[in-house]
C-alpha cells in the first residue's frame, strides 16, 4: 500500500517554509510532534501506511512518512476510517486533472458531511432531552426542598 502512496509525496514543506524532503525523523520525534505513542506509529507501519528505513533496529522516517502520518491523524480527527484516509492520501499530490479521483473525493466529502449533520441533529435532540429532564429535576427539588 505505501509504495503506491509514496510516489505522490514529491515535496514536503515545513512550517517555516523550508523544503524538508531530505529531513528524517526518529519514531520518538514523530510521536512527540503529533502527541501519539510510538506503538501507534508502529501500527500504521504494520498496516503499510508508513515505510521507514532501518539502521539496525532503529527506524528512520522520511518527510513523506511524516506527511502520511499527519494526513492519517487528520483523517482520524475528521472521523474517516483508515481505508478512507488511505484513499485520500493516494490522491494527495495526484494530478489535478484526474477528474474521477476528484469526483470521488467530493462524493466522500459530501457523504461524511451528511453523516456528521445527522450526528449533530441526534446530539441536539439528546441535549434537549437532557435539559428537559434536568429542568424537571430542579423543579422537583425546589418543590420538595
Amino acid at each position: 500500500m505505501y509504495d503506491s502512496m509514496t510516489k505522490y509525496h514529491s515535496l514536503a514543506i515545513g512550517r517555516n517554509g523550508i523544503n524538508q524532503v531530505n529531513k528524517t525523523y526518529s519514531i520518538r520525534e514523530l510521536a512527540s510532534e503529533f502527541g501519539i505513542t510510538t506503538r501507534t506509529i508502529r501500527f500504521y507501519e504494520e498496516k503499510g501506511y508508513l515505510n521507514p528505513k532501518r539502521e539496525g533496529t532503529r527506524r528512520i522516517y522520511s518527510a513523506p512518512d511524516r506527511t502520511s502520518l499527519r494526513l492519517i491523524l487528520r483523517g482520524k480527527r475528521l472521523g474517516l476510517s483508515l481505508d478512507e484516509t488511505a484513499d485520500l492520501i493516494k490522491m494527495y499530490g495526484s494530478p489535478r486533472s484526474n477528474r474521477k479521483q476528484l469526483e470521488k473525493f467530493i462524493l466522500r466529502i459530501g457523504e461524511k458531511r451528511a453523516e456528521l449533520e445527522r450526528k449533530r441533529k441526534d446530539l441536539e435532540v439528546m441535549l434537549s432531552d437532557l435539559k428537559s429532564v434536568e429542568d424537571k429535576c430542579q423543579l422537583s427539588l425546589a418543590e420538595h426542598g
